[in-house]
């Protein structure tokens, strides 16, 4: 049996992840701008955006198949379905989710900081053309920033899915300690 307070915070957790994801992917995916001249940036002419924002589509993903079984476990303090095998998976993938994000987010910290002190100190261009990648970069700093709050919500998340895995019995035909 679950406390109230830890199923609640499950919930919450899960809810915060969705809402930062969708906010991260959102962001990302609006981010179009155009020149003077007519030419148009996206995310996509960035590989590391485009990763940003495949890995918040998994965790919103993600986020949305938990979102009910933890609605269910905040509100009956018991699991939908109680086996074994999706507590494991809860603790695997919850594990899983949070390490890609953290790729995620260092690719997409990486990209912000490094293209826009790049085009301040190195590019010779004019103001038009700084203005619009500073905007552009702004924006993917921002994403970031909503994705690293969904890692902390994933991690925190893992650690209490290793609270609840179900525990192995010892086996009692083997032995403690082998001779060596």
């Amino acid at each position: 049996m679950v406390t109230k307070s830890v199923a609640n915070s499950i919930l919450a957790l899960r809810i915060v992840a969705l809402a930062t994801s969708a906010a991260s992917m959102a962001l990302l995916v609006t981010n179009t701008y155009k020149f003077q001249n007519g030419a148009e940036v996206k995310y996509q002419d960035f590989s590391s955006y485009s990763l940003v924002v495949a890995m918040a589509v998994v965790a919103c993903a993600y986020s949305i198949l938990q979102l009910p079984f933890a609605i269910y476990y905040a509100v009956r303090h018991k699991r939908l379905i109680n086996s074994g095998f999706l507590r494991k998976f809860d603790l695997y993938a919850d594990q899983v989710i949070s390490l890609c994000l953290g790729v995620a987010i260092g690719a997409g910290f990486a990209l912000s900081v490094e293209l826009k002190k790049f085009i301040e100190d190195d590019v010779k261009a004019s103001d038009d053309f700084k203005g619009t990648y500073n905007d552009i970069l702004i924006r993917g700093f921002i994403s970031s920033a909503f994705l690293l709050v969904t890692f902390f919500s994933m991690a925190i998340l893992s650690f209490i899915s290793s609270k609840n895995r179900p525990r192995q019995q010892p086996n009692p035909s083997l032995p403690i300690f082998s001779p060596i």
